[in-house]
């Protein structure tokens, strides 16, 4: 949110004062928007049915009575992205499956391979190796947790048991078809 300019500042019991004043309109408008979704919701198509698809459905139907139709499912998938995005950024595994795979479709090899090429590309920079597993199957595990923030970013990553030794191997493809997320500095790219 922007900063609040001094001359615009007020203390709180001003600003519920302010609200209480306004508390029957945001009710009543609040109700409006509720029945008219009750009108509208068994006519309520989605395209695609996202995650709690009841209450996007809910808010789509009521979404007409404030904003113009798709305005609650773009602000959804904004926010889903730009959450997503701060999952990926947070996890230093995460990040760098990320990174290496954005210049290749696909990589293959076991966790301590993965931890080889972390070592490899960190060299010569200061050490950022805070928060990384410390051996092959701890880093097998975060890339489990984050399976589902990289799948939606477009990176596949599947673990399986290879060759007469049966090594444990990890698969990681770009999914082609899935659209990439970028949002820097608050924008998306």
């Amino acid at each position: 949110m922007e900063p609040i300019a001094d001359e615009r500042r007020r203390t709180e019991s001003q600003l519920w004062l302010e609200f209480e004043l306004v508390r029957p309109r945001l009710l009543g408008a609040l109700f409006d928007a509720a029945a008219h979704g009750l009108r509208r919701l068994s006519r309520v198509r989605l395209e695609r049915s996202p995650r709690m698809a009841d209450f996007a459905l809910w808010a789509t139907a009521c979404e007409t009575a404030l904003w113009p139709p798709g305005t609650f499912l773009r602000a959804y998938d904004a926010n889903r992205r730009a959450a997503i995005e701060g999952a990926i950024e947070a996890d230093p595994v995460a990040a760098f499956v990320r990174e290496i795979m954005a210049v290749r479709s696909t990589w293959a090899g076991r966790a301590s391979d993965l931890l080889r090429a972390r070592i490899a590309a960190s060299e010569g920079a200061p050490d950022t190796t805070a928060g990384w597993p410390r051996n092959p199957r701890a880093l097998a595990g975060r890339l489990r947790r984050c399976q589902t923030f990289l799948r939606t970013v477009g990176i596949d990553i599947a673990f399986g048991r290879e060759g007469r030794t049966g090594s444990r191997m990890i698969r990681m493809t770009s999914l082609a078809k899935s659209p990439r997320i970028s949002v820097r500095n608050g924008r998306e790219a």
